[in-house]
């Protein structure tokens, strides 16, 4: 939380914290590594970048009795479902887009450059293309009009800036044009900012709309000037477009859905819970499994889905990085959904899903896989080995080893004759792995690689088995491995 107002300062909680009338509040949402703001000032309030559920930030704006006149939207999202016509239903304030956005519901179309009153102080909107084309930024300015804080959005992170590949089909430009867009948007309204400006970010790490984002997730202008390898003052516009575009990973394909789903009305999320938040009984579960085709997703931990689950059932725990990893691998926002979860979690699970446009969800089994095993239905595990004992057996020549880690994982360090296959690129590589062989599977510390294998499971192919603990695990054995090449050479 931040707070501002008569020039004295102090540290709290890693946040600069600045006394006074006017409140910049940082609600941060690790599960998508998102920053949603909160900005009052003078008993009036506007909200940047919200997620779906209103009822966060409509509590926010009471609890210091405050009205909240304007929902600003950095761009159309692609990585989570925002929340801001829920929001203006339930508040009557006014949804806010930059210039070039086509939205089907009531929206202010600000220009650039505009000014918008908060109590005392200042929102200036400034249109910056590249990341998206209707990509836009807003400084907060004091009561003295003085520049203070700067919401990007994901046009620039802490580290890094917005990956521009994501708006080339809709806005029938090549990812090169964007880049080029992005560039001049940076050195034309950012870098001429006075250097005391804070930066807030929609994203920190962990988010697939940026290459290599800080976990940090604000800090000065002045700062980033002197450490984002994409502000550096002597670069031209083509080594940026270079390095920018460089080593860029393919978008998540849930990412087209979700920017689709954030120019439409869509259900507010309380209603989506009231519908999906439905305990089954095994039977009704079962039935629903077999009837609707229904896709199985089991919440629990790691080591609760590979001791036992229901077959053909597919992990993604909650302990992780649920939210992205639903919308990777399951795609399809309109997929019918099962749930397993561990007791008292369902709501969150189901939250968490909506977040990313998955609201087809039909309910969760109710008590769990003790019911379901009372019940006296079928139960799967997962083969596990330990690193030590896969140490023994490894042969480099037998093709065996899968890593499921990222590509910059794998290409900074590995074992001698592994393969990689990411877990991102699961589906689209799981054709290349021979039903008669047996594999091994690793990730970083094995949550990736449960997921990896409740997939191949899913899909008819068994013969695969978990090395526990993952790379982490297996680095104090004997295995060989390659040279580590230092994460800031990987491209």
């Amino acid at each position: 939380m931040v707070h501002f107002a008569d020039g004295s300062r102090h540290i709290a909680n890693g946040i600069e914290l600045k006394e006074s009338t006017m409140v910049i509040e940082q609600i941060y949402t690790g599960c998508l590594a998102q920053g949603a703001y909160y900005i009052e000032s003078e008993g009036f309030a506007m909200i940047i970048d919200p997620l779906r559920n209103a009822k966060t930030y409509v509590d926010r704006a009471a609890k210091n009795g405050a009205t909240i006149t304007h929902i600003l939207e950095t761009h159309f999202h692609a990585d989570f479902v925002s929340g801001h016509v829920e929001l203006a239903e339930a508040t009557d304030a006014t949804i806010v887009f930059g210039p070039q956005a086509n939205p089907a519901f009531p929206f202010h179309q600000a220009v650039h450059n505009e000014e918008i009153a908060l109590g005392s102080c200042t929102i200036r909107v400034l249109h910056t293309p590249g990341h998206t084309m209707e990509s836009t930024c807003y400084l907060l300015l004091d009561a003295e009009r003085t520049p203070y804080a700067l919401f990007t959005g994901d046009t620039l992170f802490i580290g890094d800036v917005g990956r521009p590949d994501l708006a080339q089909k809709s806005a029938d430009i090549t990812q090169e044009q964007l880049a080029s867009t992005l560039f001049h948007s940076l050195r034309n309204e950012i870098m001429t900012l006075p250097s005391q400006v804070m930066i807030y970010p929609a994203h920190g790490a962990g988010s697939a709309c940026g290459k290599n984002i800080s976990s940090k997730t604000w800090d000065s202008l002045e700062n980033q000037l002197k450490t984002n390898y994409a502000l550096r003052a002597d670069m031209s516009e083509q080594e940026f477009v270079d390095e920018v575009t460089n080593g860029l990973l393919p978008p998540p394909a849930y990412f087209p859905e979700n920017v689709a789903l954030n120019k439409q009305t869509i259900p507010a999320l309380e209603k989506v819970l009231e519908r999906n938040n439905l305990a089954l009984s095994p039977d009704e579960f079962e039935a629903h499994h077999q009837i609707e085709e229904a896709l199985i997703v089991d919440t629990r931990t790691k080591e609760e889905f590979a001791e036992s689950h229901i077959p053909g059932s597919v992990f993604i725990g909650i302990d992780g990085n649920f939210a992205p990893w639903v919308g990777a691998l399951i795609k399809d926002v309109k997929q019918r959904l099962l749930i397993v979860a561990t007791k008292g979690t369902e709501s969150e699970v189901l939250t968490r899903m909506s977040r990313v446009g998955f609201d087809g969800a039909i309910g969760y089994l109710q008590g769990g896989i003790e019911a379901w095993k009372l019940a006296g239905k079928t139960c799967d595990h997962i083969n596990q080995i330990t690193p030590e004992a896969f140490a023994q057996l490894y042969n480099a020549e037998e093709e065996s080893l899968l890593d499921v880690r990222k590509p910059g994982e794998f290409q900074a360090e590995h074992v001698d004759g592994a393969f990689s296959i990411p877990l991102d690129f699961v589906n689209e590589k799981m054709h290349t792995l021979n039903d008669s062989s047996h594999y091994y599977a690793h990730c970083l510390s094995g949550y990736r690689s449960a997921i990896f294998i409740s997939i191949l499971k899913a899909r008819g192919m068994h013969n695969i088995t978990d090395i526990k603990g993952g790379w982490e695990a297996m680095t104090r054995t004997t295995l060989p491995t390659t040279d580590f090449v230092c994460s800031s050479k990987v491209k």
